[in-house]
């Protein structure tokens, strides 16, 4: 075998093609790998744009064996591993060149497909420069070949379209320099080692060798070995009283993460996680000789653990104010806000500041994120702008700010997606944005839960106990007497059901209760007399009110923009950027992008992603005829807009015949068919808001309600009361079926109590699958390729694509290709007549996933697995 290090472009130049046998699994990246890269490329792309020669990034290696020489002497490789990489950069390259040509580039990207991505002097499979397995061919010719199928469903097409989605961002922000600069990136600087086996090797031999390997070391492990080896004389006493304690103290995981975070505090805020060792040892080489400077940076590191600990468990910190703010970031979740902890925890301890500064400059960073949450910016971008925090306060210091004044003038500053919104934006934003459908379910609660603690009452709620959830007070599912009041507030061209639509996800209607499932559907007079009776402020006014419609929701949102002011203070004016397009403009364009080909959506659907009315989505739309799929926004009866019109200049067909050569079907009277719609909930997962309204499991059999009632008790009495009789057998009859099976059942915790039929693998429920949502009041049933993509074996599109064929085959299911990766439908009342058949499919859901588990190595997986 022969290895060299290389460059994409250069792996890839000539007459050559990359083959990826059968034995190798399909393309598996999905948003996390992407990023994971694309951020990696945006660091270069930022060293090259600042006029820093920037240095290649390791990208990993590829395996290759040499297959038979082609006529006209192509050569052939046969991908063993790597074909990931390889097939992740031939799709940033596609995207790369239908990006130029869509901005009249036409030269860039005829240069990128003759010299990247085909072989021109080739016919048939030969033509292309990578041909991957037989399963994901279709859609990858489909990319390079630009038809109209490109970007279609699935892991080849979701990564087109997520790098087109980035490329099209990017180019909007930073202009077409940038764009020029990606290219020079994925170019020239990324760095791969190329394998190659000799004539005679045994390819698959060497295949099985790399997908069996071992659990290597961790990269504080590494750092310690190193650090021990620098410390002949001192290291065991070194190693007994300081490093030891920290390792116990921190666990693996937080030691890496404190070794990581010791380098972002110290100014280099482009450190990863996955590189500390390099960049520690590079920092640390100069003293490698000197056992008491070595010694003096590990006592260094063993002070800041505690340090540490406290951001992670603030009831270790002293100071109340202090301990309460960070306790407040801790119920926020992840690890944004830990790089500026830190560096106030160090100042504190050392005594350059006191625990009231750093509680109030440490709530500016809360501030920031909720207004952003409110707003709808995007969380891209929020874990480097905190990691660039250290450095910049530190120069705001410097300039004589006092340490509260230099965060929040800091995070005041646009640069990049930086962005701190005003009081005007945030206001507006908490009147029309669907805030419930805004960040994490603990987010939402923290946020209600400050406006709560906010009234300061004489007897505070115990939040550990008292077992509150998020409650709609006008329901999601009102019952006829909500429309005819909200009816009374319409205007001339609304519905009383676009009314519903516009505030029931708003702040202005949403509380805390632990009376969900009383509250229900019921009218307010009836929602009246159990939120009179709660202990919380919040509800006891909104009890007060003689009735509940449009006017007294935007009341009190205005009444809680009143308080998030207080609570979360603002940007320091004349810093902040004015004038800024609207976040959620920005948020359509990219929902836009994510949508697969073969798919359409409403403006309504549009509105209630980003938070505002069909109307304003149609304006917007109908203004910007060249926003990249702005054909595939349909009426919300599936027909054409009468008013759409492509860019001018641009000579297209119909719109209705571009959606039909994508897959969309259309009946007699110009309706596109309903299963190729993308709902709201559809378009957040595919621009990676996960958390957008959707249940999922609640991860325990389903405990008592504050009625008495069981969980599988409310959903049989919602079945029963909602479906007819045939259908309620036939549910029944299924689930008790799936429990003989070796199946369990869970249920969700929302007013409409749905059931998921589980089924645990591996190590229990950490590894658990559902196949089925069954929702009893709306009378649906989602398939959920959502997060079935995401676990054995159904991260293989093959085993997808199959379950989603043999439930084609019931009459009354209609699941549209174009949803493999989301969660399409079809009626509950496909088990009145059809249970066996569907007890069928389950029956081999259960045995594809027992096969693969005896399949199943025991050790890690290699990319070539991923």
């Amino acid at each position: 075998m022969h290895a060299q290090e290389t460059t994409f472009s250069k792996l890839v130049h000539g007459e050559t093609q990359f083959q990826v046998p059968l034995y190798q699994r399909t393309y598996t990246w999905q948003r996390d790998e992407l990023r994971q890269l694309w951020d990696d490329v945006l660091e270069l792309v930022e060293d090259k744009l600042e006029g820093r020669e920037p240095a290649a990034h390791f990208l990993g290696s590829v395996v290759l064996a040499p297959e038979r020489v082609a006529a006209g002497g192509m050569q052939r490789w046969l991908v063993v591993d790597g074909q990931q990489r390889l097939t992740t950069l031939m799709l940033a390259f596609t995207a790369l060149r239908d990006h130029h040509r869509a901005r009249g580039r036409d030269k860039k990207a005829a240069r990128i497909h003759d010299l990247i991505l085909v072989n021109g002097y080739q016919d048939g499979n030969d033509h292309y420069r990578l041909l991957p397995t037989q399963a994901d061919r279709e859609a990858f010719v489909a990319c390079v070949e630009t038809l109209p199928t490109a970007g279609g469903p699935g892991n080849i097409g979701g990564a087109y379209r997520f790098f087109l989605a980035a490329l099209t961002e990017g180019e909007e922000h930073s202009g077409e320099e940038w764009a020029a600069a990606v290219e020079s990136v994925l170019r020239d600087f990324l760095s791969i080692v190329s394998i190659t086996a000799a004539e005679g090797d045994n390819v698959y031999r060497i295949f099985e060798s790399i997908n069996n390997t071992g659990v290597g070391l961790s990269q504080s492990d590494l750092l310690r070995n190193y650090l021990f080896m620098c410390l002949p004389e001192r290291g065991e006493a070194v190693y007994r009283n300081l490093w030891l304690p920290m390792q116990e103290l921190l666990g693996p995981a937080r030691l890496e993460l404190l070794v990581w975070l010791d380098l972002v505090v110290g100014g280099d805020n482009r450190a990863k996680q996955s590189e500390i060792y390099r960049d520690q040892k590079r920092r640390l080489e100069p003293l490698s000789s000197d056992e008491a400077a070595l010694e003096r940076e590990i006592a260094r590191l063993h002070v800041r653990a505690g340090r540490l600990m406290r951001i992670v468990e603030p009831a270790r910190e002293g100071d109340p104010g202090l301990r309460e703010v960070l306790e407040r970031l801790s119920r926020w979740g992840g690890q944004t806000h830990f790089p500026l902890a830190l560096l106030l925890l160090d100042r504190v301890d050392e005594g350059s500041c006191g625990p009231a500064e750093a509680a109030t400059a440490l709530s500016y960073a809360e501030s920031y994120m909720v207004r952003r949450l409110f707003a709808g910016n995007s969380t891209t971008g929020n874990n480097r702008t905190f990691m660039e925090l250290p450095k910049e306060v530190e120069k705001e210091l410097e300039n004589g700010r006092s340490l509260p004044d230099a965060v929040r003038h800091a995070l005041s500053a646009k640069t990049g997606t930086r962005v701190w919104p005003s009081d005007a934006v945030t206001r507006e934003a908490v009147r029309a944005r669907p805030f419930y459908k805004s960040g994490r379910s603990n987010q939402r609660f923290e946020i209600l839960r400050r406006f709560e603690e906010s009234h300061n009452a004489s007897e505070p709620v115990d939040y550990a106990r008292a077992k509150l959830t998020v409650e709609h007070v006008l329901p999601q599912q009102p019952a006829q007497q909500w429309f005819d009041l909200l009816a009374e507030e319409a205007g001339e061209s609304e519905s009383p059901e676009e009314v519903h639509t516009q505030l029931v996800h708003t702040l202005g209607n949403l509380t805390l209760s632990g009376d969900n499932t009383r509250l229900s559907n019921h009218p307010f007079r009836r929602k009246q007399q159990i939120l009179d009776s709660s202990s919380l402020r919040m509800n006891q006014r909104i009890a007060a009110e003689g009735r509940w419609g449009r006017a007294e929701i935007l009341a009190r949102a205005d009444e809680l923009a009143d308080r998030a002011m207080e609570l979360w203070p603002g940007p320091i004016d004349g810093v902040a950027h004015a004038g800024a397009e609207w976040a959620g403009w920005g948020e359509l364009r990219q929902a836009l992008l994510a949508m697969p080909s073969g798919t359409w959506t409403t403006y309504g659907d549009l509105a209630a992603l980003i938070g505002t009315s069909a109307i304003a989505v149609g304006s917007h739309v109908g203004t910007r005829p060249a926003l990249h799929g702005a054909y595939r926004v349909l009426m919300a009866d599936g027909r054409i807009s009468p008013g759409f019109r492509w860019p001018e200049g641009r000579e297209a067909p119909a719109p209705r015949t571009v959606l039909e050569s994508e897959g969309v079907v259309f009946d007699e009277a110009g309706r596109a068919r309903r299963s190729h719609r993308l709902t709201a909930a559809d378009l957040a997962t595919l621009v990676g808001k996960d958390d957008f309204e959707q249940e999922t499991p609640s991860r325990g059999p389903g405990g008592l309600g504050s009625d008495g009632e069981t969980a599988a008790g409310r959903f049989e009495t919602l079945l029963r009361d909602n479906q007819t009789p045939d259908t309620v057998e036939g549910v029944l009859a299924s689930l008790r079926f799936w429990e003989e099976e070796g199946g369990t059942l869970d249920y969700g915790k929302k007013s409409e109590t749905s059931c998921f039929p589980m089924l645990s693998v591996g190590d229990g429920r950490a590894r658990s699958l559902w196949p089925l949502a069954l929702y009893p009041v709306t009378g649906t049933v989602e398939v959920v390729f959502q997060h079935l993509k995401r676990r054995p074996p159904f991260d293989d599109e093959l085993a997808r694509r199959e379950l989603m064929a043999r439930l084609n085959r019931i009459d009354g299911i209609d699941l549209a290709e174009a949803k493999l990766d989301l969660r399409p439908s079809f009626p509950l009342e496909v088990f009145a007549e059809h249970g066996d058949e569907l007890r069928s499919v389950l029956t081999w859901f259960v045995a594809t996933v027992a096969s693969a588990e005896t399949r199943r190595p025991a050790g890690g997986d290699t990319e070539a697995e991923r």
